[in-house]
């Protein structure tokens, strides 16, 4: 019995090892966290009725994988542990029960829960409010130090913003790359004859691993808070206060978080945030349930391997065959053709699967998807599940290959390629398809956030003519009798959205930009627009290459954003909003004029350390304004760097290189000066 039970435990730690470093140390897993839990528990099982059996370096005893190689390695102050994993609403309550037990009778924890990042976790180490350290989860005790990679990252402020930030503060998160920008990443990559990332997730973590930063940049990874690790002085008592706190910084935290007052109140919640699934652009695993309480937390403590005070509600990824009916190509928001797999109807994980996303013509192509062909279909907790790939061994001969449109099928406008890109696009402006996913996208929460304005309101306002432009929907004040007429229409209908669209107009400045459409011009570049220009006006007096100097927004996007501002439909768009009294902003005081000497002309200015006459982004203005440019790197090219109070490294180095050092009234006194 004993010896059955030993060579089952080194077959078990032979295979649990292997596909830790499978995951962990070459992102390339082979099997689901599901059937990875279950051959831990097996082993945790055998080990706990027969201890004689347990080793120190079992993998119960381990949290993560091995740091890679060519790095080096940090110690974590704080333990990185993982999370118990549950797959059902059971283990949920079993979790409460165990909490409430622990905490004694009649204290009832509140929960705060957030999406899972289905990511790469990574710890940020902020001294004195600048980024020095980045590292990887690793094994848990120690990992590797990426700093120069997480440096890269969207999300990741080099400086926390605030006069409340703790000595030292280890932010902890989930390193990601959104869905939108994956699909751009592996359709290059086909594009390019390479071979396309499995995952989201593995090419975040290979990102990671890459020695020069620059590539690693080219990923377009992000960053999510999530937890604390070690800090000092830290004035917080709960989660909910120190995700305030984090977002207050400018460090991203994951959405839609929210602390509920029990546990009934939070599964709710979640099946919420379980419907909401399908507008993420980012991949999510699951759900996190934490104790909120950080003194509730140092009471209920942890095991060996895990903390007490927080959960993982997980749902697992599945598989189904079936077969390609048809693929219907539909039009977007941009014109962008984007096709369909009609399935025959199939179940997967209890849900009735018949639609799945192609992604774009080269997608399409790298399947080689011929219609009637079967597919493996896989579904998470995605309403549109992934073909995975074709069945070749089961073609017949009866399958047909798909011709892909050269004209638009809504509005049979011949369909153009993007240059050097892989989306085929309808160049009309004016086909009634984008017209309809304009005004949903303009109407989300990402963008105008009109309340009363869904996606079949959309379609009726459309089909009936009352909209046939996006600004008709601010003309809709004067229709209200017609809107009366729309099915399921009452006057309490009518009146909520006419109420909603009278509020939108007040929205941010950066809100319109991204409800424009403009393409390449999301939340993070809108917003750097709006805090660097002011005003609309302002953005469309830019040329194309004032549009460039812009942090983060490059020649690309700029030409992107001048050539819509310059195009008579785009002016004549913009008016139109004007008279209808949307927010174009709000001039930037103190602004140069265009006769003011362009005194930084050529020249990189490094600003450090914290400002008390600036912020950041005005000292970053008048820089640009003057002609100069602003870096955030110190070398012998810099002409000089402007130093607040607790400067740190780049003070040290600008010291070392004899680079000039100017503090805010000297800046100041240089930029007054006639020379």
């Amino acid at each position: 019995m004993i010896a059955a039970l030993r060579a089952e435990v080194e077959q078990l730690r032979a295979e649990l090892w292997r596909h830790n470093r499978l995951y962990y140390v070459e992102a390339q897993p082979e099997i689901s966290d599901l059937e990875y839990d279950r051959l831990l528990k097996r082993l945790q099982q055998i080990e706990h009725e027969h201890p004689e059996l347990d080793a120190p370096d079992s993998p119960t005893h381990k949290v993560g994988g091995e740091p890679i190689e060519g790095f080096t390695q940090v110690d974590h102050r704080v333990p990185m542990l993982s999370i118990e994993n549950v797959y059902e609403e059971a283990g949920v309550r079993k979790f409460d029960a165990d909490v409430r037990k622990g905490l004694g009778e009649g204290v009832q924890p509140a929960y705060t829960i957030e999406f899972k990042i289905d990511g790469v976790s990574l710890a940020l180490i902020y001294e004195h409010g600048v980024l020095t350290t980045a590292v990887t989860r690793g094994d848990g005790r120690r990992g590797d130090d990426v700093t120069n990679n997480a440096r890269t990252i969207g999300g990741v402020p080099l400086r926390l913003e605030g006069d409340d930030v703790p000595p030292v503060i280890e932010i902890r998160g989930e390193a990601y790359i959104s869905n939108s920008d994956f699909a751009h990443i592996r359709a290059e990559q086909i594009r390019a004859g390479e071979e396309p990332f499995a995952n989201s997730r593995n090419a975040c973590a290979g990102a990671l691993k890459l020695l020069d930063p620059k590539l690693s940049a080219a990923r377009r990874l992000r960053f999510f808070a999530h937890s604390v690790g070690y800090s000092e002085n830290a004035k917080y008592q709960t989660h909910h206060e120190f995700l305030a706190a984090v977002r207050r910084w400018g460090v991203p935290t994951t959405p839609r978080v929210a602390t509920l007052p029990n546990m009934d109140a939070t599964l709710d919640y979640a099946h919420e945030l379980m419907d909401e699934l399908h507008s993420l652009d980012f991949e999510v695993d699951g759900l996190v349930i934490k104790v909120d309480s950080l003194e509730q937390r140092e009471q209920l403590g942890r095991t060996s391997k895990a903390p007490r005070w927080v959960v993982a509600f997980k749902w697992e990824k599945y598989e189904a065959t079936t077969r390609l009916e048809q693929i219907e190509v539909q039009v977007g928001k941009t014109g962008a053709l984007t096709p369909v797999a009609h399935l025959a109807p199939v179940e997967i994980a209890g849900t009735t699967v018949s639609r799945a996303s192609l992604h774009n013509r080269d997608e399409i192509e790298r399947l080689g998807l011929r219609i009637g062909d079967w597919l493996v279909v896989e579904k998470a907790g995605k309403i549109i599940p992934h073909v995975v790939r074709v069945e070749e061994h089961r073609r017949d001969g009866s399958e047909q290959p798909f011709e892909f449109p050269t004209h638009c099928p809504v509005c049979n406008t011949e369909a153009i390629q993007d240059d050097g890109g892989v989306y085929i696009r309808c160049p009309n402006p004016q086909c009634p398809a984008q017209l309809r996913e304009w005004l949903r996208f303009f109407a989300s929460r990402s963008a105008m956030d009109i309340e009363g304005l869904g996606s079949k309101l959309v379609e009726q306002l459309t089909d009936s003519g009352l909209v046939q432009s996006l600004p008709d929907v601010y003309r809709l004040r004067d229709r209200r009798q017609e809107l009366l007429a729309l099915d399921r229409m009452g006057d309490k209908s009518a009146d909520g959205l006419l109420k909603g669209i009278e509020e939108s107009k007040s929205r941010s400045l950066w809100r319109l930009l991204v409800g424009l459409n403009i393409r390449h011009v999301g939340t993070r570049t809108a917003q750097l627009l709006a805090d660097r220009f002011g005003t609309l006006d302002e953005i469309m007096r830019q040329s194309e290459e004032q549009l460039a100097t812009v942090d983060e927004v490059g020649e690309v996007i700029a030409k992107s954003i001048h050539e819509e501002f310059a195009s008579e439909s785009g002016r004549q768009l913009v008016e139109e909003l004007r008279g209808f009294g949307l927010n174009f902003g709000e001039p930037i005081p103190e602004r140069p004029t265009d006769a003011s000497p362009r005194k930084f002309e050529g020249q990189s200015i490094v600003v450090t350390g914290t400002l008390t006459k600036f912020s950041r982004d005005q000292i970053k203005e008048l820089i640009h304004q003057h002609g100069g440019k602003p870096s955030d790197s110190v070398s012998k090219k810099t002409s000089f760097v402007v130093a607040g109070e607790n400067a740190g490294s780049k003070l040290t180095k600008a010291q070392e290189l004899g680079v000039p050092v100017l503090t805010e009234s000297e800046f100041e006194t240089r930029l007054a000066s006639d020379e």
